[in-house]
């Protein structure tokens, strides 16, 4: 990754969901809707305070993350589609599930 956000904002990669044709229809994909959930791959060094004090911020690179349909600005790099957005755009970072844990 060639790019370095500043202050508050973090660059994600949308996490595509896997296609399943339901009722054998197929949907274009300039019919679906794109998906919420993104993986964190650049963070800035965090907000300052009025006194110049530096608040890091609570998502880190590798974090999976739900964010709002219109959160963000989608940018190219490298052939490649991202989003850079505020960090208080993120709706909720998602917690690793384990492997065979059950409820």
């Amino acid at each position: 990754m060639d790019i370095r956000p500043l202050h508050d904002r973090i660059v994600v990669k949308r996490i595509e969901e896997k296609e399943a044709m339901q009722g054998g229809l197929y949907i274009p994909d300039s019919a679906k809707e794109k998906p919420q959930e993104a993986e964190v791959v650049a963070v800035g060094n965090g907000k300052r305070t009025e006194e110049g004090k530096l608040i890091p911020l609570d998502v880190q690179v590798g974090d999976r993350i739900l964010f709002g349909k219109y959160s963000g600005s989608e940018i190219k790099i490298n052939g490649n589609e991202y989003l850079i957005m505020r960090e208080d755009e993120v709706l909720g970072v998602l917690a690793p599930v384990a492997v065979g844990a059950t409820k």
